[in-house]
């Protein structure tokens, strides 16, 4: 039998080791602060000084995105002068596998 199907039934000890070889992989972490949907047109006629309204409130929490799927929710903080995010809510299981799967 292969380490890949062996995997699911392996003790949470063996996962921490299984899970090592992944730890160097790189992935690309975003942060969303919100959207808008709009006309090409009316982005085309955005400028310096435009303001482009979205779709979150101002205290509302952001989305912290690991290759496009969402794992936690937070807020912005400021560390050594740079923006930061301070999780305060991870994703449950099913919301990061419908991520996965509306990409698919």
């Amino acid at each position: 039998m292969s380490d890949m199907s062996e995997a699911p039934n392996a003790r949470p000890a063996d996962r921490a080791v299984k899970m090592d070889m992944f730890a160097d992989i790189s992935v690309r972490v975003t942060v969303e602060v919100g959207s808008a949907s709009v006309t090409l047109a009316s982005l085309l006629d955005l400028g310096e000084g435009s303001v482009l309204e979205l779709d979150r409130q101002v205290n509302d929490p952001l989305d912290l995105l690991v290759n496009g799927t969402l794992v936690a929710r937070g807020e912005i903080v400021e560390t050594n002068g740079r923006f930061g995010i301070r999780i305060i809510d991870v994703a449950q299981d099913g919301d990061r596998l419908a991520g996965l799967e509306a990409r698919s």
